[in-house]
């Protein structure tokens, strides 16, 4: 009898297999998010001038 029910709940577990619970659904992801640069077109000359500054200052000093 412990035969009968070992293989009864053998086949039933690879009947079984994995449960689907619908058909193939496409994913949902979000909107991507575009942050566009306000930036100045001359804030990278700032850094070069007060270089220039500084360096003056320390040769003249």
């Amino acid at each position: 009898m412990k035969r009968l029910a070992a293989a009864t709940a053998l086949s039933l577990a690879l009947v079984s297999g994995t449960a689907n619970a619908g058909g193939m659904v496409e994913p949902v992801m979000p909107p991507a998010v575009i942050v566009e640069d306000t930036a100045a077109s001359n804030g990278g000359i700032l850094v070069p001038i007060l270089f220039l500054i500084f360096t003056i200052a320390v040769t003249h000093g």
